[in-house]
């Protein structure tokens, strides 16, 4: 073989090797969910990819088949083409056994740099950077091979899975999305710009839906404005002049005997037509009732089935503990793309310190406070006062401290055994929140 056909015939060995491991990285990096979007919008090629991914071991068996020949084919004419010449330099200033093994030493070190470089780490990083698109490109004439070497995909195939059964390895591969993993994935697709910050919050705050109580969204009882069934119109109207709210609970003697509802534009309606404001049965709408341990994806599957957008919330002892609008649950999915974290619960007072409600939600008071930990026992409790109550053993008085994850939390103001008010402030050392 001359030293052209020699160099053509390397050059096809590289080519061949680059295009077996551009196959094989490209198969295993390619994403499902990118794939089915391919699929989508017309990329029929996509479905083969998809259907390979189920039982990938027939392509995997061919690409290593193709790089392990091409590697031994790639040594064989490597020494042909540099070994020779390398033996005869070196023949010149030493013993012709010791330059026959440099020159074989360094005919392989050449190749395998050659190879390394061009047939693997080049078309590994394209295929990494590209998976579904070249593995889309790829899949025809892997397909075409598998075919074609049938008899040796089916012996190694039986062996290697012989092989995991005795190593009790997993069969198949497992492609169970979790929400780790979509969460996972907006974390990187806000690192690398594709999402705004704002936006990665938006999917964290749906995720944790599922995870969060109606008590972290709903108004609780002692800031419900009600009316009694026998109210007078007077007292209807400056309860809607002094607490102005889109629906009011219409209670039987006692915020604890709900009997139904009315809706602020209902009033407003009579009001301007100048009919009576009496809380009579033409006014009242029936209520959703929902229990306080419901998550905020439940309840919302509730006022769904109930074609509803206002509940009450009870506790196990059938005390009305708070109200919850359909609203209130999308202001805590939208977070800060609508809003700030609820002034009302927290402000912040300067650099290093906040005034906190203690009704404030536990997870807000995180996320305000850049927490790199959770709250200890987060199952325990869901508001800030339950937080200082875990940790306390008691009901918190006046200027009772805790210090914890950097911060020191003073109570400011209880009134009724309810903690009005914490002063939380970071603690000298610790670094700013980003």
């Amino acid at each position: 073989m001359s030293a052209a056909e020699s160099a053509l015939f390397i050059a096809l060995l590289i080519a061949a090797g680059a295009f077996f491991a551009l196959a094989e990285i490209a198969m295993a990096a390619a994403r499902p969910m990118r794939l089915q979007q391919m699929a989508d919008e017309g990329e029929a090629r996509a479905h083969q990819v998809m259907a390979m991914q189920q039982d990938p071991s027939p392509y995997f068996t061919v690409a290593q088949i193709g790089l392990n020949v091409v590697a031994l084919l790639g040594g064989i004419v490597g020494d042909e083409v540099f070994g020779e010449p390398l033996s005869r330099l070196f023949a010149t200033g030493m013993p012709e056994a010791a330059a026959r093994v440099m020159g074989l030493v360094v005919s392989v070190l050449l190749m395998t740099a050659l190879f390394l470089s061009l047939s693997d780490l080049l078309p590994k990083r394209w295929g990494m950077s590209e998976p579904e698109r070249i593995a889309v490109l790829v899949i025809g004439p892997m397909r075409a091979l598998i075919l074609l070497l049938r008899p040796l995909v089916w012996l190694f195939g039986r062996i290697t899975d012989a092989l995991m059964r005795v190593l009790g390895l997993p069969m198949e591969r497992e492609d169970k999305v979790t929400a780790a993993d979509v969460l996972a994935m907006a974390a990187a697709g806000t690192r690398s710009g594709a999402l705004h910050r704002t936006e990665q919050q938006l999917i964290e705050n749906v995720f944790e839906m599922d995870s969060r109580t109606l008590s972290t969204a709903m108004t609780p009882r002692d800031r419900i404005a009600w009316f009694r069934r026998d109210d007078p119109e007077s007292v209807v109207r400056a309860r809607i002049a002094s607490e102005p709210f889109s629906t009011y609970p219409v209670c039987e003697g006692d915020i604890d005997h709900v009997v139904g509802y009315v809706d602020a534009k209902d009033l407003f309606q009579r009001a301007l037509n100048g009919q009576s404001l009496a809380l009579g049965s033409e006014l009242l709408r029936k209520v959703l009732v929902l229990p306080d341990r419901l998550s905020l994806t439940e309840a919302v599957d509730e006022f769904r089935q109930a074609r509803e957008d206002f509940a009450v919330i009870v506790n196990e002892y059938a005390v009305v503990v708070g109200v919850l609008t359909l609203n209130d649950v999308m202001s805590t999915v939208m977070g800060e793309l609508v809003s700030p974290i609820n002034e009302d619960f927290i402000m912040r007072r300067d650099e290093h310190s906040w005034l906190i409600d203690g009704i404030a939600p536990i997870t807000d008071v995180e996320r305000v406070l850049h927490l790199g930990q959770p709250f200890p026992d987060p199952e325990e409790y869901e508001t800030l006062a339950g937080f200082l109550m875990n940790q306390l053993r008691r009901v918190p008085r006046r200027t009772d401290v805790v210090e914890w994850g950097g911060y020191r939390f003073e109570v400011m103001d209880v009134d009724a055994f309810r903690i009005d008010q914490v002063l939380v402030t970071r603690q000298i050392g610790q670094t700013a929140p980003g």
